[in-house]
């Protein structure tokens, strides 16, 4: 049973039968008493609650503007990187749509191309642009190369390059590529950068998404070792060079290549054409300082020939040369170790591409309609 407390004892009045009343403290007002502990934490849920709808206000404010046409993952997206890209992209969708749709006339970005108007067709290709390459500078974002993927942040990063190249050529240093970037050029070279920067550092190390193992790069030469072994490989083959006289019919080549065909070896044409010279050749392949213009077309055409193939004609100023394979041989230890880090970074390319795509088809991409149809044809002719 729980214990009772005593009653503590009223202290007994001091004041004597007779003796006057002393004035008592007069009472505070109501509105001047101490509030109690339940209206404090009231009002102060209440203050947490206006501070945290008042930042989420600002927060919003901040990534949505009346200049938003579209959203990426909560990133904005404002009309004028819109409008940036399609200028950007205009001559190469006026150009497809011409070929496409044989468009004669004067290019008017109002009428239909198909089932669309050229300028829907040219904002959807701006849009699923703006879409990947926004995924791409989300990604940078989050792996530290870039502070921001804003269209205005890009524009003074633009600026503040232009102002480095400016004030390196003023003061006599040397600075590589263009001494001024237009916009264009800039964005063109800054996601060429990152993506590079990207596959690095998503491929470093075993687990990472884009590594790529020794296994791999094997598996990839074995699987077309023609493709990776022309720098490897040696090729014998003959070469027919025959002079066209002067005054010859129009029909010299078609005659002659009809000889060359119905006798199937260079060498049985040769004695029967005037001026005609046979000689024969080795090409080792060799490119790794880079193939000079004649090794180039060499390799272009002995490159598609089976051994005793007779190429097409190569025609030159007075004179029709053929070339027939005798044998091609390749070492492929040297055709791997010469391919494999190419091998390695196409692999990789291979498996960004792949990567950035999934990271695009979940991302959330939001499409104001109405402010994309605002959007008219003199504003992308601007």
């Amino acid at each position: 049973m729980k214990g009772t407390l005593p009653r503590q004892a009223r202290p007994s009045s001091s004041r004597k039968p007779g003796a006057p009343r002393k004035a008592s403290a007069p009472r505070e007002p109501a509105a001047s008493r101490r509030p109690s502990r339940r209206a404090v934490l009231l009002v102060t849920g209440v203050c947490v609650a206006l501070a945290a709808l008042l930042i989420t206000g600002v927060t919003l404010l901040g990534h949505r503007t009346g200049d938003e046409v579209a959203s990426l993952d909560g990133h904005p997206v404002t009309r004028d990187e819109l409008l940036f890209h399609m200028r950007r992209l205009a001559p190469t969708v006026q150009n497809e749509l011409r070929n496409k749709y044989h468009l004669r006339d004067a290019f008017d970005w109002n009428a239909k191309a198909g089932d669309r108007t050229a300028l829907q067709r040219l904002e959807a290709r701006a849009l699923d642009e703006i879409r990947r390459d926004k995924t791409t500078l989300v990604l940078a974002k989050e792996q530290g190369l870039v502070d921001s993927v804003d269209y205005t942040d890009f524009l003074a990063d633009l600026a503040q390059e232009n102002q480095s190249r400016a004030d390196a050529i003023a003061s006599g240093r040397t600075v590589y590529g263009v001494a001024e970037f237009t916009p264009e050029e800039y964005y063109t070279h800054r996601l060429t950068e990152l993506t590079t920067s990207l596959e690095k550092r998503l491929g470093a190390d075993d687990g990472d998404p884009l590594h790529v193992t020794d296994t791999e790069v094997r598996h990839a030469f074995d699987a077309d070792r023609d493709a990776w072994s022309a720098n490897a490989t040696t090729y014998r083959y003959a070469r027919l060079v025959v002079p066209v006289p002067a005054g010859a019919s129009a029909d010299f080549a078609a005659r002659l290549q009809r000889r060359v065909s119905a006798a199937g070896r260079l060498a049985a044409v040769a004695a029967g054409e005037r001026g005609a010279k046979l000689t024969t050749g080795t090409y080792d392949g060799s490119g790794s300082t880079g193939l000079n213009a004649h090794d180039q077309d060499l390799m272009a055409v002995l490159g598609r020939l089976a051994p005793g193939q007779v190429s097409a004609p190569v025609r030159g100023t007075g004179q029709i040369t053929y070339y027939q394979l005798g044998s091609k041989k390749v070492d492929e230890d040297k055709a791997f170790a010469e391919y494999r880090g190419r091998i390695r970074q196409s692999l990789v390319e291979e498996k960004f591409t792949t990567f950035l795509q999934r990271r695009v088809d979940k991302g959330d991409f939001d499409v104001d309609a109405s402010a994309v149809d605002a959007i008219k044809a003199k504003d992308v002719q601007q």
